[in-house]
């Protein structure tokens, strides 16, 4: 096992999730690790109670960093442009990019995923959390980005061109989030934001469907 000591940088992006960060921000806040970890939520130009959540939450964890993206900024592709800016404020080696949707499924998780970062050493890590599992948490490991990116490829593909009524959505697929060392970040951001046809996803779905046969996911904690 290596004896490097893993820490994380947990990004996400939001737009109007006031709601939703009351009810899942505290789970990715409260993870009981053995080393410090930090998140980033960079808010994209709200316009509900988003920033007085945030400033309320801030105040109660101190490794919660908060940034935002004003609406005037023009980006067609705001939801990579919101992890970018997440990312490069990150200052520990593994860049988690989650979603406020989907947050971690017990307080283990972190934890977890640090130890099979630590076995890793380098690729790209899917996690996934399944509640109705008990809490589990299973990882699957790509040793290498191009291993990963069918994957990625296929979960992150999104229509429409920004937030502001011309419809963002993503589909992402079956994972809660990707973790990668900091410095192959902005490599894994490309697969955001790619318009991806039908007649892409054929052939996607089959290199997924093969390499995770491939690469069994590993259960990593409860």
């Amino acid at each position: 096992m290596n004896n490097e000591k893993i820490t994380l940088s947990v990004v996400m992006t939001v737009h109007d999730e006031a709601t939703l960060l009351d009810q899942n921000l505290p789970l990715f806040l409260t993870q009981s690790c053995d080393t410090d970890y930090e998140v980033i939520v960079v808010d994209d130009a709200s316009a509900d109670e988003t920033p007085d959540v945030l400033k309320r939450m801030k105040s109660r964890f101190p490794q919660l960093y908060t940034t935002f993206i004003p609406h005037s900024v023009p980006n067609p592709c705001r939801k990579r442009l919101a992890l970018t800016i997440g990312a490069k404020a990150a200052k520990n080696d593994w860049v988690v990019l989650a979603d406020i949707k989907r947050p971690p499924s017990n307080e283990n998780t972190y934890q977890a995923l640090m130890s099979q970062a630590a076995e890793q050493q380098e690729g790209v890590l899917t996690l996934y959390g399944r509640k109705k599992n008990g809490g589990e948490t299973k990882c699957q490991c790509w040793q290498e980005l191009n291993e990963a990116s069918p994957l990625l490829t296929k979960a992150e593909r999104r229509s429409g061109q920004g937030h502001n009524g011309r419809g963002m959505k993503l589909w992402r697929g079956l994972y809660d989030a990707v973790a990668v060392r900091r410095r192959e970040i902005h490599d894994v951001l490309k697969f955001y934001d790619q318009k991806v046809t039908g007649t892409h996803l054929l052939p996607l779905r089959m290199k997924v469907m093969w390499r995770t046969m491939r690469n069994s996911a590993i259960v990593l904690n409860k």
